[in-house]
Formats: structure tokens, C-alpha cells, sequence
């Protein structure tokens, strides 16, 4: 039958309304897929990076994944990194996800992903911040380096899971985007704001600490930096020098994929020859498998699992057509039938 399978299109608009004050929810619904791919019912490959020779710092990124349980659906989120568009006030990240049925393989939507991969991010650094923190939310200091959209996403779903702090030191390599984020700090009424001098400075004496830079190598070098035992999120992958990394306690999303791509724990690893510094996953921590370690620094390296954005983006499209905010394509297949 020609057009029998249906086709749609989610905007990135109603994807916003519909994830707006959803954080609790998309927080258990990323745990959860951390559940399924710990039990071994997902299949998550390889990232695959597309470089540009004249663009070093840019990069478009493939991320194939199938994700089984209630959620039964593939897809994958190609997602393009490009720094050099904050000088012309464009956001960094772009992004479009399609999703495919797994009874026929055929896609069955497209969505814009920008908006669904930012609050993955942040519902799983949330998380790790829950997770590895023994359940202080209220503490002295919370440091940011990095004041772009993640930071902002990632903070607001702090602050829905409860976390506040007396002082928030913000540094970025762009003055006036720290300066930014800590007026929208200061309107959400979580507690004082100061921009850093630099990001060391940035991250002194803070309990938690939220990395969420664009750095290709590390920076963060000196020795007692984390020896107040914080939590570190470690989103950006890259900042943290491989001595660091390797007198804390470390918590991946998944140890492979975490370990290549010269990521701090890469280096590491490259470093020592071993795996051993890493004590495990999220989800071993999530199912009380792992216990944090309040003794030392507890840093959380999520490398972003493909999963994840399958999980949200099936989650977005049963409420964008539950509500009828998706955009139905007619006859987006030319023919279905064989014959």
C-alpha cells in the first residue's frame, strides 16, 4: 500500500513546550535507559566523527543506537559542534534525530535535536551529581567553567533536583557569557553569583563542580585542586590532566566508549597502561552495585550515549503526537509495497 507508513516531523518549539518542567520525569526516564543498556538490552556503536581539515575545532558527530525494553526504537542523532559560531551569537550545537521502527527498520520521525540532546545531558550529569554526592544538595560553593548552553541546562536541572549553594564562581574564556549565566543564576534565586579569574580559581574549595567547556586538551593541572574530595561533572570530557583522574574516583557512563578519543581518562589510561583507576559505571552506582568514595574527588565522565537521546526523542514523540504537535508527513515513501 504506497504511504502506508507514517512519517513526522517534531520542531524544535514544541519540543521545548513539551520538555519544559519535565525534568523529574526525563530524569527517570535517563535512568532508566542507563538501567536497559546495564542489562545489556541496548546496542550502542562507535560514535563516528566527521573533521574538517580548515576547521579543527569543528566537528559533526554520528550517533547510532537501539534501545530495547518499553522504549523498542533506533535511531540515530547526528549533531554538528561548531565553536566558532558563539562569535556570531549562534548556539554551538545543531542537531536533528530521526528514530526508526524496529518491526520494519523504516524511519518514523525526525526530530530536532539540539533541544532533546542538551536536556539528556543534563538529566544524566544531574544524576551523577545526585548519585555521587550522598545526597547534599545544599552545600557552600558550586563552581561552573564553561558558561554556554549546557551549563544553563545542565544548572536548571540542578536546581529542579534541589541542589543550591551559598556561592556560584562561573568562569569562562568569554567574560561576558560568565557574567550572562550568573545573572540568570541570580534570577533564579539559587544564591550568589562571581565570575572567576580563571578556571582554577573557578573551581577551589567548590563541592560540586560543573565542567562544560569546549577544551581539546587538559588544562586543569594542579595537583591539590580536588584534594577537598568534590564531585566533579565532567561533561566536556577533556579538561582534567591524567593525575587528577587518576587519584580520584572515577564513574563513566560506559568504559568503553569513555576511554578513546583522547578524553582525560583516555589519556590516563594511556598514561598507566591500565584501566584499573576507573570503578565503574553510572548505573553500577545508580543500582548501589558501587558506593562513592567520600574521600577522594568522585569524577563523573559521561562521553554521551546514543541511547539516551533514543529514550528522550521516543519520550518527546509519544507526547508530541499524544497532543497533536507533530508535523504528519503524507506519502513521505514513495512506495511501501513491493509490488
Amino acid at each position: 500500500m504506497s504511504g502506508a507508513m507514517p512519517f513526522a516531523v517534531v520542531v524544535g518549539g514544541v519540543i521545548e513546550r513539551l520538555l519544559a518542567q519535565q525534568q523529574q520525569p526525563v530524569m527517570d526516564l535517563i535512568a532508566r535507559a542507563y538501567q536497559l543498556h546495564g542489562q545489556g538490552e541496548s546496542i550502542n556503536p562507535d560514535s563516528y566523527f566527521l573533521r574538517f581539515a580548515q576547521k579543527p575545532d569543528a566537528r559533526i558527530i554520528a550517533l547510532p543506537a537501539y534501545l530495547g525494553g518499553e522504549v523498542d526504537t533506533a535511531g540515530l542523532k547526528w549533531i554538528a559542534s561548531f565553536p566558532g559560531n558563539v562569535q556570531q551569537n549562534l548556539q554551538r550545537a545543531s542537531a536533528v534525530l530521526i528514530l526508526n521502527d524496529y518491526a520494519t527498520g523504516y524511519p518514523k520521525a525526525l526530530l530536532e535535536s539540539s533541544v532533546i540532546s542538551a536536556h539528556r545531558t543534563a538529566a544524566s550529569a544531574a544524576l551523577g551529581a545526585r548519585a555521587l554526592s550522598g545526597g547534599s544538595d545544599r552545600v557552600r560553593k558550586i563552581a561552573i567553567v564553561g558558561a554556554g548552553v549546557i551549563a544553563r541546562q545542565t544548572l536548571d536541572y540542578l536546581f529542579a533536583d534541589g541542589w543550591s549553594a551559598d556561592e556560584f564562581a562561573i568562569h569562562d574564556l568569554r567574560e561576558q557569557d560568565a557574567r550572562r549565566l550568573g545573572d540568570w543564576i541570580g534570577a533564579q534565586g539559587k544564591g550568589k553569583t562571581r565570575v572567576a579569574s580563571d578556571a582554577e580559581d573557578c573551581c577551589a574549595g567548590a563541592q560540586l563542580i560543573v565542567l562544560a567547556t569546549t577544551a581539546a586538551a587538559p588544562y586543569l593541572t594542579c595537583h591539590e585542586l580536588f584534594a577537598h574530595a568534590p564531585t566533579v561533572l565532567n561533561l566536556s570530557l577533556r579538561d582534567i590532566h591524567p593525575d587528577l583522574i587518576l587519584d580520584a574516583q572515577n564513574v563513566l557512563d560506559d568504559i568503553d566508549h569513555c576511554l578513546k578519543a583522547n578524553t582525560s581518562v583516555h589519556l590516563a589510561e594511556m598514561q598507566t597502561g591500565s584501566r584499573s583507576f576507573v570503578a565503574g559505571t553510572l548505573h553500577d552506582v545508580l543500582s548501589q552495585r558501587l558506593a562513592p568514595d567520600p574521600a577522594r574527588a568522585r569524577i563523573f565522565s559521561p562521553f554521551g550515549l546514543g541511547v539516551l537521546d533514543i529514550a528522550l526523542g521516543d519520550f518527546v514523540l509519544k507526547r508530541a503526537r499524544a497532543s497533536g504537535q507533530q508535523l504528519e508527513i503524507d506519502n513521505f515513501f514513495a512506495s511501501t509495497a513491493r509490488w
